[in-house]
């Protein structure tokens, strides 16, 4: 059996997915918390870059074997079982490669090295996809006259957002995919030469940032399937969207401080005042909760993360689980539907790095609440297939 379907096979898919859905409710507030690390491959260090709603996570591992002389600074991709068990390497071909974001039926996206040079001699980037529960693997392509790409996320579609490098031009367009990451759009830009794709929900809404006509970084939003590049206006001169949900809620930064919006877009609330200092909103789930990062100052060694939840603030660094067992320098860059928190941070005093799953452990009632839903998830479920026989 092939190794990604022997450690990624799990059962339910879509269907436990929308249990979860609909039984998700907001306990983090009120919730003890559990944090693990990841481990590693082969070297001293992992980040992790995504999670699922079934709790796994891809992410990147240090390797050595790449000697400084690639551009995707010498990783291997990996991908673990539900709730963070079993760390694995994805099995990607070439020298170093990365893991970008996960959908709910184990489909990943990220990048490799391919075979065309850059005039410094390093190698482009290339995109790959996987079919569901990872198994197989193959190059998503460039836009037309282009000799990289980038992947910024995936949905349950399949659909990709990434962005494409054309020589020609030095210029980068992000572009959006079909479902299984058929076909390539180019999204064109906010009147500059160069645009990027961070994030995909569902609807095939995607968001990133673009340079403007008078050469200023704009996070924009586009309408479903990538149609329209709008500027989402939050404000200064250099803004970022990296994520959105499936409400249309985006979040991100501008001039260094995290922002997240209503949904579609509209309207923009600053949560970057309430931390101080610089700060990161990376993304947000179903229910509006935003993680991301904040720190004294720019050029701070010392990063917290945060947790944004029914207008509360949480630092999760000074969370009581976390301190306990040695972690400082907490990045954080994902969320799922149940409120499972991936990043990464220090431990032993800095000196090694390594990937996190932050989970929170919800009150009795909410328990008897998902099981609720799962069970409403058998009945659907029973009903489909007798629908289809």
């Amino acid at each position: 059996m092939n190794k990604n379907k022997r450690f990624l096979k799990f059962s339910g898919n879509a269907l436990i997915l929308l249990g979860i859905y609909a039984t998700s409710i907001s306990t983090t507030a009120s919730a003890d918390w559990t944090i693990v690390g990841l481990g590693t491959l082969t070297g001293s260090s992992s980040t992790a870059a995504d999670i699922n709603n079934f709790g796994q996570v891809v992410g990147n591992s240090y390797t050595a074997g790449c000697a400084g002389s690639c551009l995707t600074y010498g990783y291997d991709a990996f991908v673990t079982g539900a709730n963070g068990t079993s760390i694995m390497d994805l099995g990607i071909s070439g020298v170093s490669n990365t893991a970008r974001s996960i959908n709910n039926y184990g489909q990943i996206v990220g990048t490799y090295e391919g075979f065309d040079y850059n005039p410094d001699g390093y190698p482009f980037l290339r995109t790959y996809i996987t079919g569901a529960d990872g198994v197989g693997i193959s190059d998503l392509g460039t836009l037309p006259g282009g000799v990289s790409s980038q992947p910024g996320g995936i949905n349950d579609s399949g659909q990709v957002a990434g962005h494409s490098y054309f020589p020609n031009t030095f210029a980068w367009h992000a572009f959006i995919t079909g479902p299984n990451g058929t076909g390539m759009t180019d999204l064109g830009t906010l009147g500059g030469r160069s645009s990027y794709a961070s994030a995909i929900n569902n609807s095939g809404q995607v968001v990133g940032g673009s340079y403007t006509i008078d050469n200023q970084m704009h996070a924009f939003i586009t309408d479903a399937d990538g149609v329209g590049m709008t500027d989402l206006n939050v404000g200064g001169s250099f803004s970022y969207a990296n994520a959105i949900n499936n409400s249309g809620q985006v979040v991100g930064a501008s001039d260094g401080q995290a922002f997240f919006t209503d949904p579609n877009g509209i309207g923009t609330v600053n949560i970057g005042v309430l931390l101080g200092g610089v700060s990161q909103a990376w993304d947000i789930n179903d229910s509006g909760q935003v993680v991301g990062n904040f720190s004294d100052d720019i050029f701070s060694n010392h990063t917290s993360a945060f947790l944004y939840s029914d207008g509360v603030i949480t630092n999760i660094s000074l969370l009581a689980p976390v301190i306990a067992a040695g972690w400082t320098d907490l990045h954080a860059r994902a969320i799922n539907e149940t409120g499972q928190i991936v990043g990464y941070g220090s431990l032993d005093g800095g000196i090694t790095v390594q990937a996190f799953l932050l989970s929170p452990v919800p009150e009795p009632q909410a328990y008897a609440m998902l099981l609720a839903g799962l069970g409403l998830l058998g009945f659907m479920a029973r009903r489909r297939k007798e629908s289809a026989v």
